[in-house]
């Protein structure tokens, strides 16, 4: 399964990295590198903790492309 994530680069440095499609799925890291392992090692409790909660499926994610 493939996921979307935002690095956001923090004021007081280091790097915050969130999923957009999983509410409340969010990681940090001193480094762009650091904050997207983290985020891999987060994710699959993350989702554990979704089916256990919701005992549903994750929402239809979708990716699309808008040509302007």
């Amino acid at each position: 399964m493939k996921f979307k994530v935002q690095l956001v680069p923090e004021e007081e440095g280091g790097f915050s990295v969130f999923v957009p499609g999983l509410p409340g799925c969010m990681s940090q890291g001193e480094t762009e590198e650091e904050a997207l392992a983290n985020i891999e090692e987060v994710l699959p409790a993350f989702l554990e903790v979704w089916n256990e909660r919701h005992a549903k499926a994750l929402p239809n994610l979708r990716e699309i492309q808008i040509v302007a």
